[in-house]
């Protein structure tokens, strides 16, 4: 569905997305545990006992694109994906931690890289549930890959003939189209995806 909206109709689905999430999960005041009331058009809960306010909260999380010397792609499977669904890495941003050091450190936790030259590619809200996705682009400073069982199934280096080859044969899928983790991996390829079709409105 996502794909086929403009760029402001994407923008309300995402907030009433967020905001249905967070009323579902927020009905009770975080302080003295009284059910909260919606005020301000929904965008405000407030408690009725102490008078408190309590906004929808985002969480940032960092999603990579990380090549190599050769200019490959670094993609890897999540535990609870299907087999052949692959991915560039993320994770969420740490209290106190830039963004640029948690690009580094969740690189570094789930595939044992160190990586340089980070680049800032863009950003896009991902309310499942309450995340803000900012993506970068990184560059390998060693290949092999010690890759986190707690987290990944499994993870990969893939050339643009792999990847191509692997998408068309069936062996292997991508995230939505409508993701930021999707243009990551297209921007990276330089061209469009095999299967995309027409290209998705920015």
């Amino acid at each position: 569905m996502g794909a086929d909206l403009d760029d402001a109709d994407a923008g309300l689905l995402t907030a009433a997305t967020a905001l249905q999430g967070w009323h579902a999960r927020h009905g009770h005041c975080p302080r003295c545990g009284s059910a909260t009331e919606v005020v301000q058009g929904g965008w405000v809960r407030r408690c009725p006992r102490d008078g408190s306010q309590h906004h929808p909260r985002t969480d940032p999380a960092v999603i990579m694109a990380v090549t190599d010397e050769d200019d490959r792609l670094l993609l890897a499977t999540g535990l609870p994906w299907p087999e052949g669904r692959v991915s560039v890495l993320a994770g969420f941003v740490e209290a106190g931690e830039s963004l640029e050091a948690a690009v580094t450190r969740e690189v570094a936790e789930e595939v044992g890289v160190t990586v340089t030259d980070l680049r800032y590619r863009g950003n896009q809200p991902w309310p499942f549930p309450a995340s803000l996705m900012v993506g970068y682009r990184a560059r390998a400073l060693d290949t092999d890959l010690r890759v986190q069982e707690s987290e990944l199934r499994s993870a990969g280096w893939y050339s643009r003939a792999e990847l191509d080859e692997g998408i068309r044969s069936g062996r292997l899928t991508l995230p939505s189209r409508v993701s930021i983790a999707h243009r990551l991996i297209q921007e990276w390829y330089g061209a469009a995806l095999p299967g995309d079709g027409p290209a998705v409105p920015r």
